[in-house]
Formats: C-alpha cells, sequence, structure tokens
C-alpha cells in the first residue's frame, strides 16, 4: 500500500520532502468525516475536536473508523478535545462533512442532517442545543441553518455537497435550474434561507446526473478542497466542468483551480472534500 502510493507520487513528480505518508486502519476512505476537526484555540494554537463518529447512523461498521482520532493525535502530537452533548455530556456524534465554516463565526448545516427523524446522530438534541455544542467546540456565532442536501447524498444531507464559503466573502451554492430535476426544489430552498440569512450568493451549476445501477449519485462541484495555494474540484466529464471550474476560480483568487475526474470517486458516494480534512497551516485562514 505504501509503496503504491509512492509510485503513484513520483509519477507526478510530488516532491518526496512535501508530504508524510501514515498507514492507519480504517473502515471506508472518508476521512472528513472520521477524522477530528482541526480548530485553534483562544491563543491561537491548533488543537483536535473529535467527534464520535457512527457510520452516518447508517452503517454498523466503523470501529476501526472511530478510532481515527487516536492516531491523527499520535502522528500530530497536538492535543484532543472529544466533544460532548451539551444536555447529557455524551460524546457528541458529528461529521466534518456537515460542517461548513468561514473562518470567522459563521457556519452552514442543514435541518435535513441534524434535525431529521433519518439517520439520527444525537437523539432528542434540538437547533439550540447544537448551535451552543458549536459555539463551546468550534466559535461559532451565527449558524445558518439550509434545508436538504442534495440528491444521493448518502449521509443524509452533508453541507459540503451543495454549498461553501469562499475567501471573498460570498457563498458558493449548488443550484439546480432544471424544475423537473429532484435538486431544484432543495436548491430554491436553500437560496432563500441564505438570502434571508443576507449572504452574498454564486450560483454553482450540478453536472448532469451521474447514475450508477439505477441510482443517482451525489455529484456535485462544490465538493472541492482548499489547500495551501491551489482548489482541486472534482469534474464529471460534463459540459459544466469548465463553468463550474472558472467559477471557483473566481471566488478563490491567488489559488490555482484544477479539476480531478471524479466519476469512478462519486460511485462511492463521495469526492474529494469528502476525502480530505485540512490541518489549518500556522497564520493562514483555512475552511
Amino acid at each position: 500500500m505504501r509503496a503504491s502510493a509512492i509510485t503513484a507520487l513520483d509519477a507526478h513528480a510530488v516532491d518526496p520532502s512535501r508530504y508524510r505518508l501514515h498507514i492507519v486502519p480504517n473502515d471506508r476512505v472518508w476521512l472528513r468525516d472520521s477524522a477530528p476537526t482541526f480548530v485553534r484555540n483562544e491563543r491561537g494554537a491548533i488543537e483536535l475536536v473529535n467527534w464520535r463518529f457512527n457510520g452516518w447512523a447508517k452503517y454498523e461498521n466503523h470501529e476501526r473508523d472511530e478510532k481515527v482520532g487516536e492516531a491523527v493525535e499520535r502522528i500530530s502530537g497536538l492535543p484532543r478535545t472529544m466533544a460532548k452533548r451539551p444536555d447529557d455530556g455524551s460524546w457528541m456524534v458529528l461529521e466534518g462533512g456537515g460542517i461548513e465554516t468561514d473562518g470567522r463565526g459563521t457556519m452552514l448545516v442543514t435541518e435535513e442532517w441534524l434535525l431529521s427523524d433519518v439517520q439520527v446522530r444525537n437523539p432528542d438534541m434540538d437547533a439550540e442545543e447544537y448551535e451552543k455544542a458549536f459555539n463551546q467546540y468550534l466559535g461559532i456565532t451565527q449558524t445558518i441553518w439550509l434545508g436538504e442536501g442534495c440528491v444521493g447524498d448518502d449521509t443524509h444531507g452533508h453541507i459540503d455537497d451543495i454549498a461553501r464559503f469562499t475567501p471573498t466573502g460570498k457563498v458558493l451554492l449548488a443550484f439546480e435550474e432544471d424544475s423537473n430535476d429532484p435538486n431544484h426544489r432543495g436548491s430554491m430552498d436553500n437560496l432563500r434561507r441564505l438570502e434571508l440569512a443576507q449572504q452574498s450568493v454564486v450560483k454553482l451549476p450540478y453536472p448532469r446526473p451521474v447514475v450508477m445501477d439505477g441510482q443517482r449519485l451525489p455529484a456535485s462541484y462544490a465538493n472541492f478542497y482548499v489547500a495551501n495555494d491551489v482548489v482541486i474540484v472534482p469534474t464529471f466529464n460534463d459540459r459544466n466542468d469548465r463553468i463550474a471550474l472558472d467559477l471557483i476560480a473566481r471566488e478563490h483568487p491567488g489559488r490555482e483551480v484544477t479539476g480531478i475526474h471524479a466519476v469512478d470517486l462519486v460511485w462511492g458516494l463521495g469526492t474529494l472534500h469528502c476525502l480530505t480534512q485540512q490541518q489549518p497551516a500556522a497564520g493562514n485562514d483555512s475552511r
């Protein structure tokens, strides 16, 4: 496994001094959801907030994923805090793909993910209690609740397929113009909610539906990943690929925007943002 990873990196002329490889047992590849969230404390030092991962309240095989936080603590040497529910003090279930922050105290989440009666993460927790936890562990002062995620999302409502903050202070919103597409209604509702919250919105198109074995997959350009000086964007061999890349580039000035073919990835019900979990660089804003 390690050797094949090095071979792939060498094939793309990646400088080996700029990465480290660690083998950590897990049940699936979606590190965005199983890994801790990197935060800065009141002194500006980086720490880990470790949520409980329970397989999106859907799958039983998550025992190794649930231990990823311990491995990240060991590898990084950073202190790790176990996030607790504000009502009963038990370990709080959350996934990184469900939260999106502007780094300045505002966060986007969906009601479908946390407040519906499907795939319930924290039984009996309401919006007020979630907002209290977001403030305590992430320093959030404003939570904007959107409605639904995108069609085909196995997590039941993760934000990283539909809405992302940008350095320009805007929100890139996955928006389906076709009224016959099942993503249209949710797009319209989320646009209304963002406008009511006085957010400046840039509409990001969806690719045409990606279907496997009759199942609509959560193909979305919003699942991009922002690194130090680049943005990598999932593409789907679709006429909207170039439109999405140009829009994302415009909202991330100073960063190189690169498309990564992601049809094979989305067969696993996630793409680039789902695969990753960033550690903030000292002094840099990171989302």
